[in-house]
């Protein structure tokens, strides 16, 4: 289905090299360690400029603001002359894991106060007698329980009088709370009752900001829901404070573009939607990258990906194939079980930040701790004196000192072969290049058990799939962590190092809606199911018009999860057959075959809950094809320099990416430098530059 948005008069042409370009569009994705931007000037032969700034952890939108004021000078620009701003950031994630959110409460059903803390009575590890269960993330002390239920049918059970809500209120004002959620047990199956008890509480406690679970994600299980209403308020205050500091340096810039915020769908969604829903924004970094992968194989012809995101904290992956990421629902973010549909994405180890270290055993570690930003690795010259993986690539000789950053950053490779020299000394070492050399191959063995893990968990072969690495260390990375779990292909875009940026400028307007149904399939429920989607058709559309301008038409995709009745668990089901009793049973049968091999024909079925997601495409960034060079002679090599790599030291050609044109082809060793990443190229790998400016490494 479609429906047809005004096409945003910002995206017009312009003569190439104008200096006002209309339609100029920015990405942020802020990093623990550097803060990333993409200009995108539709009509320019510039086509796109990036930019990394220095993270700023103790007030993130100061490097947001400078990092725009760079680009924007770069390209001589106004920033007047912006049609919009895509910001990806994980301040919410953070938050959550560290557990530094706000004091909040939650309102519960009479008999219910204990929701959090027994959860799903799951140990965290079966075999561990002595693991302590995770702390709640509300105390039990700020749970207040209210006279108000609904039946599993939808039927009010139970609703409080005045007299009784006021009990509540002046409970709840007692816990000093900066926020609350209000849930009611089965609030999904009717999100107005729990609204409107919500609504009337709020009349009570003006000065507390209330949020009803069901307005936030109407899906049945109350654990889940419980939770992702209060992660949700949770991160609220901090996330409003972030955004009103964000607006007032925009505005001090004299930017007037709209802003919107990166999703943990892929997409995005306007500044206001992301304060009232912050928690749809905390895998919006990762998200963004993979985005912008999938985007890469649909125009370069590849099929099966695998992401690979490597930063200065950490390292994450994701699974795409036929141009489509892999969506998950349930998820965990520090600890806690999140039902909010998002892209797949798994952390497998560490960033170019993490910290090597010799523990007190005399065993040789690679983080998790990371030196960050600030005081960053050694090299940085920051004060920082723990060495990490970006030191030990600088000390291997990977990393030009001189060239880092496109030489606006100068590294102290004399630092950082001192703080190397003194962990050698710990693990009883010769010398620090075997410090060096040992942490990168056990950062690299972590990885591709974490990789190897994730690919068999899904049954698929590595040797099918090819791999985008982005970030600033991933490209570094990328060929060692290949050939360690079987990987044959890379491909490298030419913005690697600001690839989340990329996807945040290129991301569609989207979200997700579901509302859960749980009945026997037959007449009844497909008629309920028909009005539940129009239901969901209609927030949907609301809310698209309420995000600003959008460059193309709107798509709803459908679906519904599904299961044999008496299943724990659900599949979903594309909903692209008739909306009928016999379409839904041969469409869930499909599904089940596809992945299990079989169905069982006499056994009776289950609709669980509806979902549809409602997306308008943003702005087409696809890269024009580079002029095919294959017949003129690949530049000569910049120059050589001796590398480490797997305990010995080779001779490596260094190549500079922007010499190198669609056809040229290197063999390695070699290292490609480019103003924000290194691509290495090991023995036994060679590169070739494809007609979109990608490098395609191959191992032969």
């Amino acid at each position: 289905m479609t429906a047809d948005v005004p096409a945003d008069p910002l995206t017009a042409d312009v003569p190439p090299g104008s200096a006002a370009v209309p339609g100029a569009r920015v990405g942020i994705d802020v990093g623990g360690t550097f803060t990333d931007f993409v200009l995108a000037l539709p009509g320019d032969a510039r086509g796109l400029l990036h930019h990394k700034e220095p993270s700023t952890p103790g007030d993130p939108a100061r490097a947001v603001a400078d990092g725009l004021a760079a680009v924007l000078d770069r390209a001589g620009l106004r920033s007047g002359d912006l049609a919009s701003i895509t910001h990806g950031t994980t301040i919410g994630l953070n938050a959550i894991i560290q557990r530094r959110g706000a004091r909040i409460a939650l309102v519960v059903t009479e008999g219910y106060r204990d929701i959090l803390e027994i959860g799903r009575s799951r140990m965290p590890s079966s075999f561990d007698l002595h693991a302590a269960k995770e702390e709640p993330l509300v105390p039990r002390d700020r749970i207040v329980e209210i006279p108000a239920r609904l039946g599993p049918d939808g039927r009010p059970v139970r609703t409080p009088d005045d007299r009784e809500l006021a009990r509540v209120a002046e409970e709840l004002a007692a816990t000093g709370a900066e926020a609350a959620a209000v849930l009611v047990l089965h609030g999904h199956t009717d999100p107005a009752f729990e609204a409107r008890l919500t609504e009337r509480l709020g009349a009570l406690l003006p000065g507390l900001p209330l949020t009803s679970s069901a307005a936030i994600w109407p899906e049945v299980r109350e654990f889940e829901r419980a939770l992702v209403a209060c992660l949700n308020v949770y991160i609220q205050p901090l996330m409003r404070r972030y955004f009103d500091r964000l607006e007032a340096l925009l505005d001090g810039l004299g930017v007037t573009a709209p802003v919107y915020i990166a999703a943990s769908n892929g997409g995005s969604l306007s500044l206001r939607s992301a304060a009232e829903r912050p928690i749809e924004t905390v895998l919006s970094g990762p998200a963004a990258g993979v985005t912008a992968a999938t985007r890469l194989g649909r125009a370069a012809g590849i099929h099966r990906i695998v992401t690979f995101d490597m930063g200065g904290t950490s390292s994450d992956i994701a699974v795409a194939v036929d141009g489509e990421p892999e969506f998950a629902t349930h998820t965990t973010i520090g600890g806690l079980p999140l039902i909010l549909p998002v892209v797949a994405v798994s952390a497998i180890g560490a960033g170019g930040g993490s910290v090597v270290r010799a523990d007190e055993h005399g065993v040789l570690k690679v983080g998790p701790d990371s030196a960050g930003a600030d005081p960053g690795p050694v090299a940085y010259g920051r004060g920082g004196t723990r060495p990490t993986v970006t030191d030990c690539y600088l000390h291997t000789g990977v990393i030009d000192p001189a060239t880092f950053l496109g030489g606006r950053m100068d590294l102290d490779a004399p630092a950082a072969a001192r703080a190397l020299g003194r962990v050698a000394d710990g693990l009883g070492f010769d010398s620090g290049d075997q410090a060096a050399d040992g942490a990168l191959r056990v950062a690299t063995a972590g990885m591709a058990v974490e990789l190897q893990k994730t690919l068999a968990g899904r049954g698929l072969d590595p040797a099918e799939f090819t791999l985008v690495p982005f970030g600033g260390a991933g490209p570094t990375h990328a060929a060692v962590l290949a050939e360690e779990v079987g990987i044959r292909e890379i491909v490298v875009p030419p913005t690697a190092a600001t690839f989340c940026a990329l996807g945040a400028v290129g991301a569609d307007l989207r979200r997700d809606f579901a509302r859960s149904l749980r009945r026997d399939l037959d007449e009844t429920s497909v008629a309920a199911l028909r009005t539940i989607l129009a239901g969901l058709e209609s927030q949907a559309r609301t809310w698209l018009s309420e995000q600003g301008p959008a460059t193309g038409t709107a798509q709803l995709t459908l679906a519904v999860d599904m299961s044999y009745t008496g299943q724990a668990y659900e599949l979903r089901v594309p909903l692209t057959s008739p909306l009928t009793p016999a379409g839904l049973t041969e469409a869930f049968h499909l599904e089940h075959e596809r992945l299990y091999g079989f169905r069982d024909a006499t056994a009776a079925i289950r609709i669980g809950t509806a979902r549809l997601a409602i997306s308008a495409a943003g702005p087409d960034l696809t890269p024009a094809a580079l002029p095919d060079t294959a017949n003129a002679a690949p530049p000569g090599p910049a120059g050589h320099r001796t590398v480490l790599l797997s305990g010995r030291r080779v001779t490596a050609e260094v190549h500079k990416r922007d010499a190198l044109h669609a056809g040229h082809t290197l063999t390695g060793p070699a290292v490609v430098e480019q103003d924000d990443t290194t691509v290495l190229v090991p023995p036994g790998w060679s590169a070739t530059v494809d007609p979109l400016g990608n490098l395609r490494l191959r191992y032969s």
